[in-house]
Order: C-alpha cells, then structure tokens, then sequence
C-alpha cells in the first residue's frame, strides 16, 4: 500500500483507459473524498454502489449502477439498475459487472491490516475481481472508522494506493417513532421467543421490534445488516454472551460506531456467507423481519418498486425469506403499516401491478394483527390478510376483490 497525496492519486485515475467501471462502498461508509478525487479525474466512468447516499455524482459522462438504489441514485436518468438479490451480487462482479478500481474507505493501518469497519458487503468479492484482472484497490484511510474483526480485516498488501481524509462517519437521520410503528412492533416481539436468531433491517418498525425483545434472553444475531437496535439488546441482557454478533454491514449513531471499535462480540462478514439462504436455514430459530410497501391478496410482497419505477432492491429479503423458512423453528415476517398516510392509500391491494420481492411468508404484520400465513390454503391466507393487516376501511372493498379473484372464502 503506497499512502500518496492526492493530486498523485488523480494522476492515476486520469491514466486509467476507456470507460472504468468503479466499485465503491456505500451506505453510510462511502469514501468520498476518494471518490471525488476520481470525479475530477475521470471524464466518463460507470460508479457501481449498493444504498447510494445523496452526493453522488451526477453528470454528463457518469454512468449510475446499483442492485440496490439509494437515495443518492434513486430517479436518476443515467440509473442502471441491475435486479438482484444480494447473495448473488458477488457473482454479479465476478462477471457481468467487473470492476476496473475499487474505493473502500478503510481504518487507519494497524499491524499491516486496515479494517473496512462498518461496510464489509460486497467489497471483499470486489477487491478478489479487480485484483483479478489487474485493477486498482484504492483507500480512504479515515482513524474514525472502527476496527472491525472477520472478513473487515485486509492486508495492507491487497491495497494499491491511499490517500488520508479523516472524517466521522455519517449517521442516518433519526426516524420519529409513531405509534403504527410501536404497536406493530410489539406485535412482532410477541412471535419472537427466547433463543432466536433474529435478522432486520433498519426503520421504525425493526427498532420497534427489537426495543419489544429487551426481556428475551439467548438471542444471536446473523443480519445483512444492524443498527443501534442491536446495541440496545446488548445493553439489556438479551443477547446470547457466546455467539457473536454477526452482520455483512452496520450504520448508525455514533455510540454505535464506538461500540463496534475492536469489539470481538462482533464479527462483519462478506455477503456470500451472511445471505447464503443455506447458510440462514442452519441457524436455529431463525426469525426474519422485513418490510414492505405493499402486500397483496396473493400473501406476495413489494418491497422495491413505487409508482411503476425501481425504489430500492431485492437486497437481502428473498435470501432471508426463504432461509428462515428452512430453519428450525424459523419464521419469515413481513412488517407494515395498513395505511401509507401520506399517499392516502392503502397498503394491502387485491394484485400487485408491479414486481414482486418475496411470496410465501410465515406471518404478515400491520398495526391492526397479525396475519398467520404458512399452512393455510390461498383462501384462508387472503381472508388472513384483509381481516388482520388490513385498514379497516378497505376491508369490504378487498373483499369484494377476493371474491372477483376467486380467493374469497
């Protein structure tokens, strides 16, 4: 690793040929003053980046690529979108998608490591493919990023260049908790015992949830992804003191970031293990808590497209859907509020119109019940959902939909 200033650095990216593609970190660990050195470098390039925040660049010349739209790409015209789920991303730079540089931003060296803190993901399958093919690996070097054990760990070898930019590390913005959230939450808890392993996501509703298992005990957490949900279990008591925790990325306050520093409670692992759906099933109890912007009579879910354009992505809810209803004792749940109140629609609709994410779940969740799911004919799963999840005031209009859809009972 050659540590370089960088007009140095925007040398080497202006020597690189054609149109690179760039693989860079995202959610809330991108390093962006790398990525601006490349900007101001490089006239035309394609950025590859999963849950992009806002400042990405936008230009002329910059081609946007995402499995995963963030805020940072989403309703951009120069958007590729690359449907995929994110076990399968690795496979997808492997190939389709190969990488020409890859920008992490990574921890201040220590014994001829960095750690890649709090955005593991994808990253070590893109540094495998660009060294591969003789690309680049260039570094962010910011001493604020926590040092984090598992497959966060590098040698310093595996880095060409890096340059130093010390910076905290953004935190999202905080989500006001309302009361839908609450209830669904402890609605979610109570399908939740002792032992479990849990895996959610970040939001309203999965901190709702997880506020709701303060009195558990035994729990162990195999996630994509966690946020400071998981610190408050671990300041309750409630997590199981021999298993690690164990998630792909994290992002949150900064208490969080300060209690992922050298904690050997955690280990941040490469996406191809943590959202393996065979690896999922072999966890006991697994319990899987997504979200989604609608569901249908059809018990299938739509977590990814809004208005007849791209959202988000599959991330990593079909490979916990079907690896939790593998596991022992295991339970796939779809969390939602009945109402979007700023649309002013319902979010329980006769069919969906547009791509589904994940079908065939254990339970759906709204703040009006609890829709048991698995193990009730296509009938009984509809009549399931309009009288437990849905708003009471489409519930006679949803019937009349089942009855034309002939899932009435």
């Amino acid at each position: 690793m050659r540590v370089i200033s960088e007009p140095r650095l925007a040398a080497v990216f202006g020597a690189l040929p054609g149109m690179p593609r760039i693989v860079a970190g995202g959610n809330f660990a991108t390093p962006w003053r790398a990525l601006a050195v490349l900007d101001g470098a490089v006239a035309s390039y394609r950025l590859f980046v999963l849950n992009a925040q806002a400042g990405m660049p936008d230009r002329e010349g910059v081609t946007l690529e995402s499995p995963f739209v963030g805020p940072g790409m989403r309703g951009l015209a120069r958007l590729r979108y690359f449907p995929c789920r994110l076990s399968l991303v690795p496979a997808l730079l492997a190939g389709p998608a190969a990488p020409d540089v890859v920008l992490v931003q990574a921890s201040a060296p220590a014994g001829g490591r960095v750690s890649l803190g709090t955005e593991v993901n994808v990253l070590p399958a893109a540094i495998e493919a660009v060294r591969a093919r003789g690309g680049l690996v260039v570094a962010q070097l910011n001493p604020r990023v926590p040092y984090t054990y598992g497959d966060a760990e590098l040698p310093c070898e595996v880095i060409d260049y890096a340059i130093e930019a010390e910076a905290p590390l953004p935190s999202p913005p905080r989500r006001q908790a309302t009361e839908a959230a609450a209830v669904i939450g402890d609605r979610v808890a109570a399908l939740i015992g002792d032992g479990a392993t849990l895996q959610a996501g970040i939001g309203a509703v999965p901190d709702a949830v997880l506020a709701g298992l303060h009195a558990r005990r035994g729990l162990t957490v195999w996630s994509e992804m966690f946020s400071d949900g998981v610190l408050g279990l671990a300041k309750a008591g409630a997590l199981d003191a021999a298993q690690p925790v164990i998630a792909s990325f994290a992002f949150g306050s900064a208490d969080l970031y300060a209690w992922l520093d050298r904690n050997p409670d955690v280990r941040m692992l490469r996406t191809e293990t943590v959202n393996d759906p065979a690896t999922i099933a072999r966890r006991p109890a697994m319990a899987s808590v997504n979200g989604a912007l609608q569901v249908d009579l059809f018990a299938q879910a739509n977590a990814t497209w809004v208005k007849g354009a791209i959202h988000s992505g599959f991330g990593g809810q079909t490979d916990f859907v079907v690896g939790a209803l593998h596991s022992p004792g295991g339970q796939a749940i779809i969390a939602l509020p009945s109402w979007h109140p700023k649309a002013g629609v319902s979010t329980v609709v006769p069919r969906l119109d547009g791509p589904v994410t994940s079908f065939q779940h254990s339970y759906i969740v709204s703040e009006q019940g609890a829709a048991a799911i698995w193990g009730h004919d296509e009938r009984g799963q509809a009549g399931q959902i309009i009288e437990h999840v849905a708003h009471p005031s489409t519930r006679e209009r949803l019937r009349e939909a089942a009855h034309a859809l002939g899932r009435d009972r």
